[in-house]
C-alpha cells in the first residue's frame, strides 16, 4: 500500500461537472440577455435600439450552449442542432436589420427548422400512431387558416411551406420524447412547441392583428424553446455517456 499518494479521481467525472457549470452559467446569462431584450423594448422606448444588439446576443449565448458538448461529443444530434441554431441566429439579425427583411429572416428559419428535423428524426424509426405529431398539425392548421386571409399572395407558398416545416419539427420531436423520454428528448419536445407558440403568435401580430405585450409573448416563448432545445444536446450526451 502507498500511503505517500493522494488519491486520483476519475477526470470524467471533473469534466462533466466542468461541463454542466458551464452550461448552467450560459444559460442563466443567455435568460438574463433575453429579459433585457424584452425589457428594453417597453421600459427604454428611446433605447430599443439596444435590443438590436440584445436579441442576437442572446442567440448567440444559447448558441454556446449547444456548442460545448456537441465539440466533446461530436454527435449527429448537437451537429444537427447547432446547424440550426446558426441559421436561427442569421434569421434573427435579417429580421432586426433596416427595412422589410422577413422573406430572407423566413428562409433562414425554414433552414434551422429543416436541421432540428434532422436531429430529432436522426437514429429513430418511425412507427406506431403519431398521435404526437396531432397537437402541431392541429396548431399549425388553425394558425394558417386564421393567417390565409391576411396573407400576401407572394407569401402564402413561402408561409405555407414554413408552417409545414414548423409542425413537422415539432412532432418529430414530440414523436422522440414519446418514443424514449429521457430528460434531453422531453426538454427538446417542450422547446419545439413553444418555438411553435412563438412563430404562431408572431405571424398573427404581422399578419392579421396587432396585440398588447407583443414582445413579451412572441420573444418569451422563442427565446425559451430555443434555450431548451440546445439544453437538449448536453442532456441527451449526457445520459449517453
Amino acid at each position: 500500500m502507498n500511503f505517500g499518494r493522494a488519491p486520483r479521481f476519475a477526470p470524467e467525472g471533473t469534466h462533466a461537472l466542468n461541463l454542466s457549470s458551464t452550461l448552467i452559467a450560459l444559460s442563466l446569462t443567455a435568460i438574463a440577455s433575453a429579459i433585457l431584450t424584452i425589457v428594453v423594448r417597453y421600459a427604454l422606448p428611446r433605447s430599443a435600439w439596444l435590443s438590436y444588439i440584445f436579441k442576437p446576443l442572446t442567440t448567440c449565448l444559447i448558441l454556446a450552449v449547444a456548442v460545448i458538448p456537441t465539440a466533446r461529443t461530436g454527435s449527429t444530434y448537437g451537429a444537427a442542432i447547432t446547424l440550426g441554431l446558426i441559421f436561427s441566429l442569421a434569421g434573427d439579425i435579417w429580421l432586426i436589420l433596416p427595412g422589410d427583411r422577413f422573406v430572407p429572416g423566413l428562409a433562414s428559419f425554414f433552414l434551422g427548422l429543416l436541421s432540428y428535423c434532422v436531429a430529432f428524426a436522426a437514429g429513430r424509426r418511425l412507427f406506431g400512431f403519431p398521435w404526437p405529431a396531432l397537437p402541431p398539425l392541429a396548431i399549425g392548421a388553425v394558425a394558417l387558416w386564421y393567417l390565409w386571409p391576411g396573407l400576401p399572395a407572394k407569401l402564402r407558398l413561402p408561409v405555407g411551406a414554413y408552417v409545414l416545416a414548423m409542425v413537422t419539427m415539432a412532432s418529430l420531436a414530440g414523436y422522440r420524447a414519446s418514443s424514449n423520454p429521457s430528460a434531453g428528448a422531453v426538454c427538446a419536445a417542450i422547446g419545439a412547441a413553444l418555438f411553435l407558440v412563438s412563430d404562431a403568435l408572431l405571424a398573427i401580430n404581422r399578419f392579421r392583428r396587432t396585440f398588447k405585450w407583443v414582445h413579451v409573448s412572441v420573444l418569451g416563448t422563442y427565446f425559451a424553446g430555443q434555450l431548451l432545445i440546445a439544453l437538449s444536446v448536453g442532456l441527451l450526451a449526457a445520459s449517453a455517456t
